[in-house]
């Protein structure tokens, strides 16, 4: 097991859920890493902070907390994309400059372009 994601509706049902997920970690004879995890509480289309989710006897830090990286993509507090672009051309043009640094013919130059190309679409392709 690598990754999970419990996704509730009411808060009660989220701590039950993860009580019935820390009793099968603990009859798999697996530990559950709170400190790795985050949690995200939303109310009325907002973060909630005041919502503490803790499994294992602890607490899981909340997106807001501690931000974190899946798939490529970071989640924070913001729960906007509008860095995404600014991100894309920051890679882009940075892939860019690098190509056009090297000592490379063109032909070559044209290669190299064509393994930058993925990289910068991936976000677009695995979030869209």
């Amino acid at each position: 097991m690598d990754d999970t994601t419990i996704i509730c509706s009411k808060e009660d049902e989220t701590r039950r859920m993860l009580e019935r997920f820390d009793v099968l970690m603990a009859w798999c004879m697996m530990k559950f890493k709170p400190k790795k995890s985050r949690s995200l509480s939303l109310r009325k289309g907002k973060i909630d902070a005041t919502r503490i989710f803790t499994v294992a006897n602890q607490q899981l830090p909340t997106v807001s907390q501690e931000p974190v990286k899946s798939l490529g993509r970071w989640y924070d507090s913001s729960m906007k994309d509008t860095k995404r672009g600014l991100e894309t051309v920051e890679r882009a043009t940075e892939g860019l400059l690098a190509i056009n640094r090297c000592g490379l013919q063109g032909k070559l130059k044209v290669w190299c372009l064509l393994m930058l190309i993925p990289k910068l679409l991936w976000p677009f392709c695995n979030h869209s």
